[in-house]
């Protein structure tokens, strides 16, 4: 590897600071917080504005914000993303970690669909494939993103007078019921699925979010009974958090927690 240009990494500091704040800076500033010289942040700050990278905030002389430019080179990054690629990669790092199945999924009317699976490295396993659908509400990945849908939404694809079917005796079959899991999934902000599309496998999910915010798939992780615990299945949790999380990052989105 070639080494780093320093007035480079230094341009780069500049525009990462203004996803901070109320993302508007002025030349002083950037000088406080990264310590660098006025006459290097006067050149910086004259350069990427030539370049439309920031711009001056109308009405303010002196502060800058965003300008087209990295907007221009977000969305061209955004079209080149693959939702089942990137998943993948995640899946695969989630699955080396904790040895189980993960699977990365999305909503299509009330049915999930598994866009990305990666297998567990024990002999006792979940039975799955990637293109697989299964009803949502049988599922921690689709509780997880019918618990995202605002509420019109979720009234049209689940009626209140029509029974839900049922994969196994645990799955959830009044949508009364099903609405209160939905309540407490998105307080927990996690969803968990105790044998209800397979009367042997118990799964944890947590939602992935794409660049402006909207839930767009979940990653879930999916143990055998014999392997299941209530401890496990917190650790599970904070993991397919972690996953997901690392997943949205990688789609664009920038969590304001």
């Amino acid at each position: 590897m070639g080494r780093l240009v320093p007035a480079v990494t230094r341009a780069l500091d500049i525009l990462e600071l203004f996803l901070d704040g109320d993302g508007t800076l002025s030349a002083p500033d950037i000088v406080r917080r990264l310590q660098l010289p006025r006459t290097t942040v006067h050149e910086l700050v004259t350069t990427l504005a030539a370049r439309s990278y920031i711009v001056q905030v109308p009405g303010q002389p002196g502060r800058y914000r965003l300008g087209v430019r990295p907007y221009q080179l977000g969305s061209r990054y955004a079209e080149q993303l693959d939702l089942a690629a990137e998943g993948l990669q995640v899946a695969r790092s989630v699955a080396e970690t904790c040895g189980e199945t993960v699977h990365v999924a999305i909503l299509e009317g009330t049915d999930v669909i598994y866009i990305a699976k990666m297998d567990s490295s024990h002999a006792v396993r979940m039975v799955s494939a990637a293109g697989r659908r299964l009803p949502a509400h049988c599922t921690s990945v689709g509780k997880m993103l019918l618990a995202s849908l605002p509420d019109h939404e979720l009234a049209a694809r689940i009626p209140d007078n029509v029974p839900l079917p049922a994969m196994t005796p645990n799955s959830i079959t009044d949508p009364a019921a099903l609405r209160e899991a939905l309540a407490e999934i998105r307080r927990r902000g996690v969803a968990v699925e105790n044998r209800e599309s397979n009367p042997d496998v118990s799964c944890v999910a947590a939602p992935v979010h794409d660049r402006t915010g909207r839930v767009v798939a979940a990653l879930s992780i999916s143990v055998p009974m014999i392997r299941w615990s209530d401890d496990h299945r917190s650790e599970l949790e904070q993991l397919a958090a972690k996953g997901a999380a690392e997943l949205s990052e990688r789609l664009g989105y920038r969590s304001m927690a």
